[in-house]
Formats: C-alpha cells, sequence, structure tokens
C-alpha cells in the first residue's frame, strides 16, 4: 500500500482534461487503472489545476516545450519525452490510447493485434460521439434548450438505427474472436479497446437508460459476459468503486428522459 501511494505521488504520466466530469479524460483514466500505473489528474487533483488545460488551448498558444499547441483537452505530458529532452505532449484521445497502449500492456501481443484494438477503439470513439451529437446536433455552442427539436429527431434516429448497427457490429466480433470467450474484442487478454467500448456502453446506459435495458436481450455477450468481465477487472473494479471516478451528468453522456425510448 505504501509503495502504491508512493508511486502515486510522483506518476510518470499527467493527464489534463476539464475537471469533475469523465468526459473524454475517462478513456485515459480507465486504460491508467487497468494497467495500474500511477498518473496526476490535474484539474481534479489540484485546486488551480484548470489553468494548466486553459493555458494549453489559449487562442495565443503557438505551444510549449517544443510541442504544439492541442487543439483540445484531453492531452497527455510525459516527462522527458521530448526529442529535447524536455516533456512530451500529445493530445486527441486515440492518439493518447494508440501511444499509451504498448506501455501499459493494452495493445495485444502482435503488430496485427495492435492495429485491430486501435481499429475497435476508433470506432467505439465514433460512438462516442455520434451520442454527444444527440443533445447537440446544431451547434455545439448552443445550448441543448436552444436546439431540442433537431435533437429529438437525432436522437430518435440513433436509437432506432446507429445504436443497434454499432453494438450489432461488437456483437459480432466478439463471436468471431473465440480466444476472448466473450470477454474481450482481440486475443485474449484486456485491451484499451476493451475499456473504451465499455465506458462507451456505461454512458450509453446513464443517458438512454429506456432503450438500452429494452436492447440488452439482443446481445447476449455485449452485456451478459463483455460488460461484467470489464467492469470486474482488476484496478477497474476498484477504481469505480473510489472518489477518483466522476459521474455521468452534463459531459459527453447526458440523460435527458425527453430522449430516450418513450
Amino acid at each position: 500500500m505504501a509503495a502504491n501511494k508512493k508511486a502515486r505521488s510522483n506518476p510518470p504520466y499527467e493527464l489534463l482534461y476539464w475537471p469533475s466530469i469523465p468526459g473524454r479524460g475517462e478513456f485515459i483514466r480507465l486504460a491508467f487503472e487497468a494497467a495500474g500505473v500511477s498518473y496526476k489528474d490535474t484539474t481534479n487533483e489540484t485546486e488551480d489545476g484548470i489553468k494548466a488545460v486553459t493555458s494549453l488551448i489559449d487562442a495565443s498558444s503557438t505551444g510549449t516545450d517544443g510541442n504544439p499547441p492541442p487543439f483540445a483537452p484531453p492531452a497527455l505530458r510525459i516527462p522527458g519525452e521530448n526529442p529535447n529532452g524536455g516533456p512530451l505532449l500529445i493530445y486527441q484521445t486515440p492518439s493518447i490510447l494508440s501511444y499509451l497502449g504498448p506501455k501499459l500492456g493494452l495493445a495485444g501481443t502482435n503488430e496485427a493485434e495492435a492495429q485491430w484494438i486501435l481499429s475497435h477503439a476508433l470506432t467505439a470513439l465514433d460512438l462516442n460521439n455520434e451520442t454527444h451529437d444527440t443533445h447537440h446536433p446544431i451547434a455545439v455552442a448552443k445550448y441543448y434548450e436552444d436546439q431540442k427539436e433537431e435533437s429529438l429527431k437525432k436522437a430518435t434516429d440513433f436509437r432506432e438505427n446507429r445504436i443497434p448497427k454499432f453494438l450489432g457490429y461488437f456483437e459480432r466480433v466478439l463471436k468471431g474472436n473465440e480466444k476472448g470467450e466473450g470477454k474481450f474484442l482481440v486475443g485474449d487478454k484486456l485491451s484499451y479497446a476493451d475499456t473504451t467500448l465499455w465506458n462507451v456502453l456505461s454512458g450509453l446506459l446513464f443517458a438512454f437508460p429506456k432503450e438500452m435495458e429494452a436492447r440488452k436481450g439482443d446481445y447476449e455477450l455485449l452485456f451478459g459476459r463483455f460488460y461484467e468481465s470489464v467492469e470486474e477487472a482488476s484496478g477497474i473494479k476498484e477504481y469505480l468503486a473510489s472518489e477518483r471516478r466522476k459521474p455521468f451528468s452534463m459531459g459527453v453522456f447526458r440523460h435527458y428522459p425527453e430522449l430516450d425510448r418513450q
């Protein structure tokens, strides 16, 4: 226990994301937690951590320490990994996961598996983005209340057509991966594709509880084995039970009852 506390007090990785919500930063957190690797979640661990994020994406920024400016968080800072000897700063969720995957032991056992894992993670992130668009179909900068009529149309199509398309695909992937026995998308061990898909499914269960409950029975592997397997994985289980796990609220996944199955 003492060793774990010491490791967390001096982590090799710094996650830079908005505070208080899971958001896209959660995909990075879950990878770290699954691997048991320490990281600093700056905005949730320090009082003025938000300044570290806002300064990175300031409209006047041209980059820091030899790194280009991130377009948006999440970003990951890794001390000493820049070619100039300073910290390396990378952004974009799939880019960060692709970088971390091999280092955390979450990218498969060979190049083919690594590419399949990245492909599945990207597909799950597509579903994540489409979920967001159900409550912001017209403009990201406008409030949901300013686009409710369009949101209802978007959410209806999403529930009726897009959810079953994505879930059906991942159900087929699980069936085709015999080594995974329904627990893993690729091979016979946990990967960041698994944690990424799990988080999207968890968000969908929050945002569209009636729709997801009605569809669970159509995807026996996805919800009967895969979801629970990831949820109970070492590191993930402990994280989900901790105060560090932020609840879904008003981020990517939002629960508007009027957008759910009626």
